[in-house]
């Protein structure tokens, strides 16, 4: 493994590991013990970056990936960076399976969910604490200053924004210091490279979630593919239709023929462009399976060009592809 630093001085593994889909949205949630196994087996492959959110779980536990999280990680709680994320609610009214998203950031909410992620993650600060969505009735400059009180108290040590645009990413910093934004980006899902420049001029990291299209860009799917109608998000997602997959079949063909010749796999192709392109970019793709957590973990390995990553660009500038699913919006 490798390792790279976001913002000034949180230092993570080149790949980090997103916890959602082990309880929510991609099906039922796994065995708990099974996690737990495949969590450690992460750190001993050097993974120190996990990911997770106080909104995964099951209508039944609706905190389950903390808690899952937190108990795994607790042996190598020193080893290791937690981020968790603050500022939204589901829906639960809502009969869809992806449930619209509630903003909450008010400061008094804030605080107690940083209160309760430290107690179900069984810890005495969270590395990494993102705003999950932005508040339209909050605004940044008073979460931002919540995240200065919270950092000055020693409950959270670094604080990022997921999904946001430059406005409210040099708003949020001009009060407290962005560590990292952490949003969607992947070969199908560019449209965030506009940030770049900025997060240069203000040294703040870039984590990227969905970085292989919830897992259309591994090659493991097809038109015939089944996913559950009710607790898995990717049954509703446009890339996974079966006129999409015929859509996207230049795009899977371009990836495989770059792997077929870096004698790697087409997900490491996906992660390997990414890395390529900027030193502060780390992707957290999510697996519940020990053969596609090292697989992720060897694309660190796999070395793109800085020319071969400008022609794959250009390539990916002129194809036709599906729509991409870009994420749950707030009501």
């Amino acid at each position: 493994m490798e390792y790279r630093t976001l913002g000034k001085d949180l230092t993570v593994s080149a790949v980090g590991l997103g916890c959602m889909g082990m309880s929510h949205a991609y099906g039922a949630p796994a065995d708990k013990k099974e996690m737990r196994e495949l969590l450690a087996e992460a750190v001993d492959i050097g993974y120190t970056f996990f990911d997770t959110a106080e909104v995964y779980g099951t209508p039944d536990n609706p905190h389950h990936n903390e808690e899952l999280v937190g108990e795994a990680l607790r042996p190598y709680r020193d080893k290791v960076v937690i981020a968790t994320k603050f500022g939204i609610y589901f829906d639960m009214e809502s009969k869809q399976v992806n449930k619209p998203l509630l903003p909450d950031s008010r400061p008094e909410v804030i605080r107690a969910s940083a209160e309760n992620s430290l107690s179900r993650l069984g810890t005495d600060h969270i590395d990494l604490y993102y705003q999950h969505r932005a508040d339209p009735f909050v605004p940044i400059e008073e979460v931002a200053g919540v995240m200065r009180e919270l950092i000055q108290e020693g409950k959270i040590t670094h604080w990022g924004l997921s999904e946001a645009d430059e406005e409210t990413i040099r708003r949020a910093h001009a009060v407290c210091p962005v560590t990292a934004i952490q949003n969607r980006y992947s070969m199908m899902a560019r449209w965030y490279e506009a940030l770049f420049p900025v997060l240069e001029e203000l040294h703040i990291g870039y984590v990227a979630f969905s970085p292989l299209a919830n897992g259309f860009l591994s090659a493991k799917y097809g038109k015939d593919s089944k996913f559950d109608l009710g607790t898995d998000y990717r049954s509703m997602m446009p890339q996974f239709a079966p006129e999409a997959v015929e859509q996207n079949q230049k795009l899977l063909k371009l990836i495989e023929t770059v792997a077929e010749g870096k004698q790697a796999t087409p997900g490491q192709i996906s992660l390997a462009w990414m890395l390529g392109k900027k030193p502060y970019l780390v992707p957290i793709p999510g697996t519940r399976k020990s053969d596609r957590l090292k697989e992720n973990a060897g694309a660190v390995d796999i070395k793109l060009t800085a020319k071969e990553i400008e022609v794959l660009d250009r390539q990916l500038d002129t194809m036709e592809m599906s729509d991409v699913f870009g994420g749950t919006s707030c009501k």
